[in-house]
């Protein structure tokens, strides 16, 4: 019977390349994956194995508590979809909260970043004033501004005084359905766009200051000059904080809940809020999980998007 040998390398050149092909196992993909393993260990126990575990808790009656667990299916999709009408109201808000954020604070942010890459004196100051809300808690911010809309001692109610009125700045925006959502939106408003503005001012320093000379030769004003210097050279960072609001828009917690529950009456009420109450107070965990897999669909949604866009080779 013959028996099969693996040819050994005999001359000096195999040898050689033996050796090289090895070095470059060992230097291009052994010692990578070595670096990488426990990220990817850490990563998998992190995020995709409760992922899956979330996935498979929506298909589930499970409370969120004890050992009892059905298989429904995509009974609680179902029950989400078309049955659930507080659903419906709540994803109108987060679309409405990604309009309002995905407008106001970007338009903000712009102008005061433009204006302030013109100041020569005191801008570190400026950027440090504007940024300041950024660094607060939320839970803080969320007591200050709870104290400023109160109606009876906050700033409306100072107005009002002042200008002998009654009743009439002095409001609870918070307790009113027509502008509960909208208010708690101007307050976390009033933290997040100093961190947009910090982010284009900086992109803005990094163009090249020989392009607003060109442009300047070139008879540009200074609408002109934003319009085509400025904002071509902001665009990456323009466009994945765009994508980023978009997506943190369906991740809305922590102002609604901390200054009105979701109320009065549903009006500020997210999918966020809406998943917290069913998970740990009406003990509808599967429910909870299906709203959680519905988040995530939409931002992989708007992921999408933001891929399909950069692999057509659109420059953005």
């Amino acid at each position: 019977m013959a028996v099969l040998t693996q040819k050994q390398p005999t001359t000096l050149v195999e040898k050689f390349n033996d050796q090289t092909w090895r070095r470059k196992f060992v230097n291009n993909v052994l010692i990578p994956w070595i670096f990488i393993a426990p990220l990817l260990i850490i990563h998998l126990y992190v995020v995709a194995i409760p992922a899956v575990q979330g996935i498979y808790m929506s298909l589930t009656d499970w409370k969120g508590v004890g050992m009892n667990v059905n298989f429904v299916g995509l009974e609680n999709y179902r029950e989400l979809f078309f049955e659930d009408e507080t659903f419906g109201k709540a994803l109108s808000n987060n679309i409405l909260w990604m309009a309002f954020f995905l407008t106001v604070p970007f338009i903000l942010a712009l102008f005061c970043a433009t204006m302030l890459s013109q100041v020569r004196r005191g801008g570190m100051l400026y950027r440090s004033i504007l940024f300041i809300p950024y660094v607060l808690a939320s839970v803080v911010t969320a007591t200050i501004w709870k104290n400023l809309l109160n109606p009876q001692r906050g700033i409306g109610a100072a107005v009002d005084n002042i200008l002998g009125l009654e009743g009439v700045f002095g409001v609870a925006y918070l307790g009113r359905t027509d502008s509960a959502l909208m208010s708690i939106a101007f307050i976390d408003n009033w933290q997040f766009w100093g961190f947009l503005m910090i982010l284009f001012l900086a992109a803005m320093q990094s163009i090249p200051p020989v392009l607003y000379d060109a442009a300047k030769i070139d008879g540009a004003n200074r609408w002109q000059e934003f319009r085509h210097v400025t904002l071509p050279g902001i665009r990456p960072i323009l466009v994945f904080m765009f994508m980023m609001v978009a997506i943190f828009s369906f991740l809305a917690f922590d102002y609604i809940f901390l200054l009105t529950q979701g109320g009065p009456g549903g009006a500020s009420e997210v999918i966020a809020t809406q998943l917290y109450k069913n998970a740990f107070f009406r003990f509808q965990a599967g429910y909870g999980a299906a709203q959680g897999v519905v988040i995530s669909i939409f931002a992989g949604f708007i992921i999408l998007i933001f891929v399909t866009v950069k692999r057509r080779g659109w420059d953005i």
